[in-house]
């Protein structure tokens, strides 16, 4: 079992065999800051164009305003190859003084619940689910069935065909607010409209992610939404694949997610250059790891809370993209009846 972990500037893959040497060997070499950070990805990694990246950025940011370097003592992340190595992660940046460990997506629930056990004085948060309660772990989660609510008017504004389609990464409660989100502002524009949905499997499969996209494509979806992590870059390069053969007016649609994917649209059409990324559902996951980063560096870590980002509270929206006028519109019209209560997004 190999990893992927980042001290410093360089990358350095260790075997499982080495764990032990290698924590021993550091495990006193500098001291644990109450503001140093490590985050724990999947496969996908901090370029993953979605949730991932969009945690490490905000953690880089806050890095920067406050003169905190990468390395130890300051903050860095640990990529696992399998869920198998969660565990092992956090285990070694706890070796390497890490004071504040993030589990960036809701498959290293059971890892941070068991960290946070067998480490209470180390701070843990994990993104996107509800952790077991202990003064130690700070659960947050967004309302992304209102985001994908808004993702959904815009295409219901936009399609050609009245046929939609939902790329799901990992089937799960999370990813199903996104559907479901999704599909109640589609049909909050047009009841009869269709929605194609599937699931990939997991985040990482962009080959899985490409195929569907593709079949969805040729059973006459023109807007495709994808919330699958690292592998909705397979959305995107079978959007391009297509498009690239038609001329701008006859272009087919991705809705991006987490972070703003309008340069992943960008593409030479026959006619000339255009884009394909109709909008993208934000989430504000850098937002989180600033806010929480910056209470544990001034003695406030919100250990024991749950804490919620919403349209209200800027915590998710949705990019103006290439949405047209009218769907603008709609689309704005739909987020002042969110926030003022007139309309309840189901989540599920």
């Amino acid at each position: 079992m190999n990893r992927k972990v980042v001290l410093g500037t360089g990358v350095v893959v260790v075997a499982a065999v080495a764990i032990g040497v290698y924590a021993s060997a550091n495990k006193g070499d500098a001291a644990t800051s109450k503001a140093s950070v490590a985050l724990i990805t999947d496969a996908a990694g901090i370029d993953d164009k979605s949730f991932q990246q969009s945690a490490w950025r905000g953690l880089t940011s806050w890095a920067k305003a406050n003169d905190v370097k990468q390395g130890k003592g300051g903050y860095t992340y640990f990529q696992a190859k399998t869920s198998a190595d969660f565990e092992t992660n956090i285990n070694q940046a706890v070796a390497n003084g890490y004071q504040n460990i993030y589990g960036i997506g809701f498959p290293k629930t059971p890892a941070i619940n068991a960290a946070a056990k067998k480490y209470p004085k180390n701070n843990f948060m994990i993104i996107d689910d509800i952790a077991k309660k202990r003064q130690n772990v700070v659960s947050v989660t967004f309302h992304t069935e209102q985001s994908s609510y808004l993702a959904g008017v815009a295409a219901a504004k936009t399609t050609k065909t009245n046929q939609l389609g939902f790329i799901g990464g990992m089937e799960s409660a999370v990813v199903k607010t996104f559907e479901t989100g999704f599909v109640a502002g589609a049909k909050s524009v047009n009841p009869n409209i269709k929605v194609d949905v599937q699931y990939v499997g997991d985040f990482a499969d962009a080959g899985k992610a490409k195929t569907i996209a593709a079949s969805m494509y040729q059973n006459g979806s023109d807007v495709l939404y994808q919330a699958a992590g690292g592998a909705g870059a397979g959305v995107f390069t079978e959007a391009k694949d297509l498009n690239e053969k038609q001329t701008k007016a006859h272009k087919v649609w991705v809705v991006g997610v987490d972070v703003d994917q309008a340069s992943d649209g960008g593409y030479q059409a026959t006619d000339g250059k255009s884009n394909f990324t109709l909008t993208s559902a934000t989430k504000g996951v850098g937002t989180a790891v600033k806010d929480v980063t910056e209470r544990a560096a001034t003695d406030k870590f919100p250990g024991g809370q749950h804490l919620v980002y919403g349209l209200k509270n800027k915590g998710v929206a949705v990019t103006r993209g290439q949405m047209s006028a009218g769907a603008w519109q709609a689309v704005q019209k739909a987020q002042k009846a969110i926030v003022a209560g007139d309309v309840k997004v189901p989540a599920k």
